[in-house]
């Protein structure tokens, strides 16, 4: 069995840059293990899996270690291969997934506007570890999918060293995003999922369901714009819609080739 594969770097418009996912395109869905020893293989933060049904995309994500229920960068790649490759005829996509139907257009001025499920947080108590896991001072926690940790200053995000090791005992989250009010954009971030293989995730779609409402709401401002500062770095151009949130990106293709099994 042959399965074309893409590799793709997304919220960027240079290779090097932005967050890497892998992109395969099936016929049918494979056995979880299968697809789950593909995605440890590819060793990338997500590797994403399609398969057109009855004129239909599905989708579904894995990292090395688990599959997760959303993913932005892995999703907006997937457009982008289906577009680069002209496997569709129309200017919008819309995938099937574990979190409802996910809509990608491709923009006239190259970007491509993804339409996503807002998952807002609310506060909560700060994990017994956090602050040590972090070695710095938590202004406040709040929790969706993931724990969302808000620290003083764009500073304080980019110079965080964590400790993987502590921030893995926090169980109760998928990952930790950690956030502040940037001083040239509107916010700032970083993503960590121990626990999910994923020690910092360089720019991540998913947590910006749960960045874009929350800064949305802290800054009285619909329209946002973003950065992860991650080492590879990434930038979103964000607006929050109430119940979906819209996140606006480029990508770039790095490698395709064939999967042998």
């Amino acid at each position: 069995m042959n399965i074309p594969i893409y590799q793709v770097d997304a919220f960027t418009s240079e290779v090097f840059s932005g967050n890497p996912a892998a992109v395969c395109i099936i016929e049918e869905w494979l056995d979880d293990n299968i697809m789950q020893s593909i995605a440890s293989e590819n060793n990338l933060s997500e590797t994403a899996f399609i398969v057109q049904r009855d004129g239909q995309f599905k989708i579904r994500w894995f990292t090395p270690r688990t599959e997760v229920d959303l993913c932005g960068h892995a999703t907006l790649a997937s457009a982008f291969v289906l577009f680069e490759e002209e496997l569709i005829e129309d200017n919008t996509v819309t995938f099937e997934s574990q979190s409802g139907p996910l809509t990608v257009e491709h923009l006239d001025n190259g970007l491509l506007s993804m339409n996503f499920p807002s998952r807002r947080p609310i506060a909560c108590e700060k994990p017994e570890v956090l602050e040590d896991a972090l070695d710095t001072n938590v202004v406040a926690t709040l929790a969706s999918r993931d724990l969302l940790v808000i620290l003083e200053n764009e500073e304080e995000v980019s110079n965080l060293l964590p400790n993987l090791e502590l921030l893995s005992r926090i169980k109760e989250y998928m990952a930790v995003i950690v956030s502040a009010k940037g001083n040239k954009v509107d916010f700032v971030s970083r993503f960590f999922a121990p626990n999910a293989g994923i020690p910092e995730d360089p720019v991540t779609g998913s947590s910006h369901c749960t960045l874009i409402p929350y800064w949305s709401e802290q800054l009285n401002k619909d329209k946002l714009h973003a950065l992860q500062l991650s080492p590879r770095g990434g930038e979103l151009f964000c607006e929050d819609m109430g119940g979906r949130v819209v996140m606006k990106g480029k990508a770039v293709m790095y490698m395709k080739g064939e999967i042998y099994i």
